[in-house]
Formats: structure tokens, sequence, C-alpha cells
């Protein structure tokens, strides 16, 4: 059987990735208490589920400190196991909060949200520290739906190497491992013609291929994820992201996320995510 486990900060759109996969034919429940999950999917596994999502997070309480415990036994038993974590920058999360107006799980009167927020990323840490990270904070619902069909589409072998285009304007992502910094390379923004353009165009290609500086960069990561790699595969890491940023997120960070991602699929399962293309 698959089992998707999401979990997160509150607000970070765990909702939404749920209904993605109840939408997708998923046997989905939301809040459950995590010691009660080796019984909810021997549950499933005999009445004939085979795709089974979990959302699971603070709510759960004194409960969730059993969770990776458990995570290891299910994968022991032959489950198809993916765990999804959720987060965002906290001045999107207060933000979120104040238009819906909804309480956070934490908010006992004594704390600030803002306090209530970083209580729960501690909470969470043991969890995220196991699961694939997505940053919600810039990405809109239609673009979350798309990016969580892709992770679960992923077969569960091996190391998921993910090169990720920001704009440092922006911020650095939250979920980011390495971060390499393209703004000191040509850029494409100054020419009219290529302006509008971005770097998957075939002329802003062409436009950095030709320049010295670029290949040099490029190389120069491609070497070093590829001398480090393998120590995260023997790690037993599941997931690793590598985020490229420029001023704009559209032409430098972009050209060089496509380019390395082409260089690694052959070594090991990539994705690929432009922040600010989405």
């Amino acid at each position: 059987m698959q089992l998707i486990l999401i979990t997160g900060l509150s607000g970070s759109g765990k909702s939404v990735a749920l209904n993605v996969l109840a939408d997708s034919g998923y046997y989905c429940v939301d809040n459950l208490p995590a010691t009660l999950v080796p019984e909810l999917t021997r549950f499933l596994e005999e009445a004939g589920y085979v795709r089974a999502a979990l959302a699971i997070d603070v709510r759960s309480g004194t409960t969730l400190g059993a969770l990776p415990h458990l995570i290891a036994g299910l994968r022991q038993r032959g489950i198809d196991l993916k765990m999804l974590y959720l987060e965002a920058k906290t001045d999107t999360l207060v933000q979120r909060f104040s238009e819906t107006r909804r309480r956070h799980p934490l908010s006992d009167g004594k704390l600030s949200l803002p306090e209530c927020i970083e209580r729960e990323r501690e909470l969470l840490a043991e969890l995220g520290a196991l699961a694939h990270h997505v940053d919600t904070s810039d990405l809109s619902s239609n673009v979350l739906c798309s990016w969580v069909k892709d992770f679960v589409e992923i077969p569960d072998a091996g190391l998921i190497l993910m090169f990720e285009s920001f704009a440092f304007k922006h911020g650095i992502p939250l979920d980011a491992d390495f971060v390499f910094d393209a703004r000191c390379l040509p850029n494409p923004h100054y020419d009219p013609q290529l302006r509008p353009l971005t770097g998957n165009d075939a002329a802003v290609v062409d436009f950095l291929s030709a320049d010295g500086s670029v290949q040099r960069m490029y190389q120069d990561i491609q070497r070093f994820i590829a001398n480090w790699l393998p120590c995260f595969q023997r790690d037993n890491r599941s997931y690793l992201t590598v985020a490229i940023g420029c001023t704009g997120g559209r032409h430098r960070s972009v050209f060089l996320a496509e380019r390395l991602a082409q260089h690694f699929a052959t070594h090991t399962r990539v994705l690929v995510r432009h922040r600010e293309l989405a």
C-alpha cells in the first residue's frame, strides 16, 4: 500500500494537499492521533485500499512523539510511505491566520501567534527531518496542488534531488539544503529582447551558454554536488534540495537549475522547481 503522510505548520496548506490527494483517489484522514496509524493502515490493507493519505500535526498532542518510531515500523511492513512537510515564513503564516480569523492549535491565551508558530516548529522538528519540505510562502493553491501531484508520483527508492530557482529579493527558500548565488553572472534582464523571456527560452539559453563565467559556475556547482551526493545517499537521506538564486529568479537561476537537473537525472531521481515562475 502507498501511504502519504502530510505534516507541517498550521496554515501552510496541509488541507489543500490533502484535498488534492482525495480528488486523486486516496483514502484521506485528517488529524489522526499518531498512535492510531498502524491500526488504521492494517484496516485499510485488509479492506483492499492501495492508496491512503494522512494529515498528522501538533493537534495529535502527546502522541506526536511516537510517530518517528511508528513510521519505521510501517516501512518494515513493506508500506510505501512518503512524507511531505509543508512550511511557510512566519510573517506569511501570521497573515494567513489574520485573514481566516482562525485560532492557532497551540493558542492558550499566554502565547502570541508568532510564539505559537515558533513553538510548533520546535515540536515538528524531528518529523521535518524525515520528510520532503515544501515552502508554500509564495505559492498559490494551484501551484501547490501541482507540486503535490508530482511528489506522489515519484517512486520511493533512493534519494530525490531537487533543484529550485528563486529570487533573492523574495527570500531564500526554507527547504534549501544548499544555496548558490548566481547574481554575479551576466543578467539577461538588461537586454530588452531577453527581459520578457525566462531561462527556459532558447534565446536566454544561448546568451548564458556563450558566457565563460556562467559555464564556470555551472561546472563548480555540478562538481560540488557530484562530490557530495554519494555521501548523502550513504546517509540514507531521502531528499536533498539545491537552491539557486538570482535577482529576479527568472533567467540565470532558472537556466542553471534546468541544466543541472538534466545532468543529474542520469544519477538519481530529480525534481525541478522555479519558484518565481510559479
